[in-house]
C-alpha cells in the first residue's frame, strides 16, 4: 500500500510538472490554477487505474494451473461509475494442480481454495466437490471426513450447470 501511495505522489508531481510546463510555453497565458488541478487529476487517474487494474496484476501472477472461481464484481454507491464499468473488488481461486480425490470416494475432492481481496491478505483454505452429487461445501470447524469418504456437518452448496468450482475439480477426477 504505501508503494502505491507514493506512485500516486509521482503521477501528482509529474502532472503538476507537465502543467508548470505548459504554463511557461504558454507565455504565462494559462492559469496558475492548472497546476494544483493537475496534480489532483494526476493523483485521481493513477488510483483509478490501479483499482481497475488490480485483478489483472493479481491473475497474472497466479501459478499455472490456478482457476479463478470467482469473481466479485458488485457496483459500489461509493463509486457509481461502477454500475457502468464493473470492477473486480475480490475473487476465489483453486489450485487445480493439488486436487485430491479421496482414495475411497473418487466422486469427492478435497481442493485448496485461495481467497483474494483488494488491501486485504490472502485467505487459504479447503473445499470438498462432490462431482457425483453436483455439490461442494468449504471445510470449516466441525466438518469432517470419515474413511469411507463421508461427509458430516458440511453446508452444501449445489453447483449450477456450467459451475466454475465443477469445471476446475471434476474434470480431473
Amino acid at each position: 500500500m504505501s508503494i502505491e501511495l507514493i506512485a500516486a505522489f509521482v503521477a501528482a508531481v509529474a502532472c503538476a510538472g507537465i502543467a508548470m510546463i505548459a504554463i511557461k510555453l504558454s507565455g504565462g497565458r494559462l492559469p496558475k490554477w492548472i497546476t494544483p488541478a493537475a496534480a489532483g487529476a494526476g493523483m485521481i487517474a493513477f488510483a483509478v487505474w490501479s483499482e481497475y487494474d488490480w485483478f489483472g496484476r493479481l491473475e497474472s501472477g497466479l501459478p499455472e494451473g490456478t482457476v479463478i472461481i470467482f469473481r466479485d464484481e458488485a457496483p459500489s454507491p461509493l463509486r457509481p461509475w461502477t454500475m457502468l464499468f464493473p470492477m473486480t473488488t475480490a475473487f476465489t481461486a483453486m489450485d487445480t494442480r493439488r486436487l485430491a480425490p479421496h482414495p475411497e470416494n473418487p466422486d469427492l475432492v478435497l481442493a485448496p481454495v485461495y481467497a483474494f481481496a483488494r488491501w486485504q491478505g490472502v485467505r487459504e483454505s479447503f473445499m470438498v466437490i462432490d462431482c457425483a452429487a453436483r455439490q461442494s461445501a468449504l471445510l470449516t470447524e466441525g466438518v469432517s471426513i470419515d474413511a469411507a469418504g463421508t461427509l458430516t456437518g458440511a453446508a452444501w452448496t449445489p453447483m449450477v450447470a456450467e459451475d466454475a468450482v465443477g469445471r476446475a475439480a471434476c474434470s480431473r477426477s
